[in-house]
């Protein structure tokens, strides 16, 4: 999937988005994480797409739609986590997780994450986010 395809794609779920058709949003996040192409991307490119569906601020219980789109997301940022070690994306896997139900596997995620980024930036916003979320657990 080269890169118009992937921001053609993520605008098309966001258009679904805004005009309110928020499960077929979801569907289409699924369909894209679920992908074999999107793994070819950027990291920075898949991050930015999974970003948008993983943090994105929801009230309410979870529809089962956007508990598979979660699910979509944990193999490509399964593979993140293990090529970069990067503490954001330690969260996002954290994230999805806790969505698909896992709360011990988000827990660790999320103190794997909040280890990697004290190393890094104690004073950061995503180590204040990963302590929230360590907590909250």
């Amino acid at each position: 999937m080269s890169k118009d395809a992937l921001v053609a794609a993520v605008k098309q779920i966001m258009s679904q988005a805004r005009s309110g058709d928020a499960e077929g949003s979801y569907e289409g996040y699924k369909n894209l994480f679920s992908s074999p192409e999107f793994g070819a991307n950027k990291p920075e490119d898949q991050r930015q797409a999974l970003k948008l569906l993983v943090l994105a601020k929801r009230t309410g219980a979870p529809s089962a739609v956007l508990v598979e789109a979660h699910r979509a997301a944990i193999a490509p940022l399964t593979a993140l986590v293990s090529a970069h070690h990067e503490p954001e994306d330690y969260e996002m896997l954290g994230v999805c997780q806790l969505v698909a139900g896992d709360e011990q596997a988000a827990a660790e995620l999320f103190r794997q994450g909040l280890t990697l980024e004290r190393e890094r930036n104690a004073g950061s916003d995503l180590c204040g986010r990963l302590m929230t979320r360590v907590s909250a657990l």
